[in-house]
C-alpha cells in the first residue's frame, strides 16, 4: 500500500525535526515497522519506523534538512506504481516525476561503463542523496555504474565506488597514523597498510622537514612516542553543542550566586532503608519529593522572568539532570507537588530509562519549573551548577561524607551532604536563598515533616 512520510510531531512541543539520516536509498525495499530515518529535536535523535511496506520510491527531504512537522519526506510505494498523485499531494518537494529525480550534467566524459547505465546524451541520472554522498567524499560520480531504477545512481553506487577506492590500512595504522598526522594516500604499497609503514612514513617526514638537531635518549629510543604530541580537532556532537549554546545563554541572562549548606543524612537513610522492603528508593527520589515541599513555601523559587513580571507557578514540574555518554539530558516529572514518592520513584526511573535507550520525546524534557542534579555519586564536595532557563534557581546534590561532628560534648560520625544552590539574584537574594536551604535541610533531617 503507497503511503507518504511526513516528518513526525513527537510531542505537543515540537514544530520542526532535522532528518539526520536515511535507512533507505531511493529504490529499496522497506517493510512496516523498519526503520526508515532518523530525527532530530532538540538534544534527541529519534529513529521513525516506515508506516508501510514497499520501495521508498522517492526522498522528498535530504539529510540534514530541518522542516516543520507533518511536512512529507518521502514516498513508499509499489515498485512500479504510479506515483504521480501522492507526488501532487506532497507538494512542491515531489512536484517533478520520479523520472526526472536529479539529473546533472556530465563535466567530464564518462568511461564506457559509467555511460552505458547512467548517462543520457551528456547527462548523468543521479539521485540527490547519492549526489550528495559523492560530492561530500569528492569523488567524480561521472565514472560510477548506476544500478538504481533505469540506471540511475543511487547511494548504494556511490558507497561501493567510494569503498573499492579506499585505500586499504589496518585499525591500528589508520589510529597511529590520525595521531601523527600521516597522510596515508602518500604511501606506495602494494597491500595492507601496517603500523610499521606509518612510523616509517612518519619518520621520514621528520627527517626531510626538521633541521639537524641533537636528540635525547629518550627520544632516540622512541621517537613514535616524541611524534604523537600534537593537537587534534574534534567536532561537537548534536547534543554538545545545544548544550554549550545553553549554558552559555543561561550565564548571560542570569546574574547568580551559589549558597552551601551541610545537611546531616541520617534520618533520610533511615527512611530510605526502612522502605526497601516495599519499593526502592532513592536519595534522589526523596528530594524531589522534599523540594518539591519546599518550592511550595517558597514561590520565587519556582517563577520564571518575563521582561519586569515574575510569572509564579501553582505547580512543580521537576527537571532532574541525567548523564548520558554524550552530555546532560533533563527530563521532567510533572506535578511533583501533588504525587505520593512511591509515584516519582516509578516516574522517575522510567525516564532515566527510555533517556538512556534514546526514546524520550520533547514534552518530556520540557516545562521545567526547577531542576536538581546530582554529582554525589561522583564524589563531589561542592560545585556551582548552572541555571536551567527559563527557571530561577537549581539544586546541585554532592557527596555524602562520614564525617566527625561535636555533639553534646561528644564526638560522633555523622553522614553529612553539602547542597548547592545556585539562585539568580533577580529574583532570589542571600536571605531568601538561605531559608530555602534551611528548610530543605529541616526536611532532610526530619522526614517525617512531609507528612504533616
Amino acid at each position: 500500500m503507497s503511503c507518504i512520510e511526513v516528518m513526525p510531531k513527537l510531542g505537543l512541543t515540537m514544530t520542526e525535526g532535522t532528518l539526520v539520516n536515511w535507512h533507505k536509498s531511493e529504490g529499496e525495499k522497506v517493510e512496516k515497522g523498519e526503520i526508515l530515518f532518523e530525527v532530530e529535536t532538540d538534544k534527541l535523535t529519534n529513529e521513525i519506523e516506515a508506516k508501510e511496506s514497499g520501495v521508498l520510491r522517492k526522498i522528498l527531504v535530504e539529510e540534514g534538512e530541518t522542516v516543520k512537522c507533518l511536512v512529507p519526506v518521502g514516498i513508499i510505494a509499489g515498485e512500479n506504481e504510479d506515483i504521480s498523485e501522492l507526488l501532487k499531494q506532497a507538494g512542491s518537494r515531489g512536484s517533478e516525476s520520479e523520472d526526472k529525480e536529479e539529473v546533472v550534467k556530465s563535466e567530464v566524459s564518462a568511461e564506457p561503463q559509467a555511460s552505458e547505465l547512467a548517462k543520457t546524451g551528456d547527462r548523468i541520472k543521479i539521485s540527490p542523496l547519492a549526489r550528495k554522498i559523492a560530492l561530500q567524499g569528492g569523488v567524480s560520480y561521472e565514472n560510477i555504474k548506476g544500478t538504481g531504477p533505469k540506471g540511475r545512481i543511487v547511494k548504494k553506487d556511490v558507497e561501493a565506488y567510494i569503498e573499492s577506492t579506499r585505500i586499504k590500512v589496518s585499525p591500528a595504522a589508520a589510529k597511529l597514523a590520525e595521531e601523527l598526522n600521516v597522510d596515508l594516500s602518500g604511501i606506495k604499497k602494494h597491500g595492507r597498510i601496517m603500523k610499521k609503514d606509518v612510523l616509517e612514513a612518519a619518520e621520514a617526514a621528520k627527517v626531510s622537514e626538521a633541521a639537524p638537531e641533537v636528540k635525547t635518549e629518550e627520544e632516540k629510543a622512541s621517537p613514535q612516542q616524541v611524534a604523537v604530541r600534537g593537537e587534534k580537532a574534534v567536532k561537537m556532537s548534536a547534543m554538545r553543542k545545544v548544550i554549550a549554546k545553553r549554558m552559555s545563554e543561561s550565564v548571560s541572562v542570569s546574574p547568580t550566586v551559589t549558597y552551601n549548606m551541610t545537611m546531616d543524612t541520617s534520618e533520610l537513610k533511615r527512611l530510605k532503608d526502612s522502605l526497601k522492603d516495599v519499593f526502592k528508593v532513592t536519595y534522589t527520589d526523596l528530594l524531589i519529593k522534599i523540594v518539591s515541599q519546599v518550592l511550595k513555601e517558597f514561590p520565587l523559587a519556582n517563577c520564571s522572568i518575563e521582561g519586569d513580571t515574575f510569572i509564579l507557578k501553582d505547580y512543580v514540574n521537576m527537571g532532574v539532570a541525567v548523564a548520558l555518554e554524550g552530555g546532560l539530558l533533563v527530563p521532567v516529572i510533572k506535578d511533583c507537588d501533588i504525587k505520593g514518592l512511591k509515584q516519582i520513584t516509578a516516574e522517575f526511573k522510567d525516564l532515566v530509562k527510555r533517556a538512556k535507550e534514546n526514546k524520550l520525546g520533547p514534552d518530556d524534557l520540557t516545562g521545567g519549573t526547577f531542576t536538581i542534579t546530582n554529582l554525589g555519586m561522583f564524589g563531589i564536595d561542592t560545585f556551582s551548577p548552572i541555571i536551567n532557563q527559563p527557571e530561577v534557581a537549581i539544586l546541585g546534590v554532592n557527596k555524602i561524607a562520614e564525617t566527625p561532628v561535636v555533639e553534646k560534648g561528644q564526638i560522633v560520625i555523622k553522614p553529612l551532604m553539602s547542597m548547592s544552590l545556585t539562585a539568580d539574584h533577580r529574583a532570589i537574594d542571600g536571605a531568601y536563598a538561605a531559608r530555602i536551604l534551611q528548610r530543605i535541610k529541616q526536611y532532610v533531617e526530619k522526614p517525617g515533616l512531609l507528612i504533616l
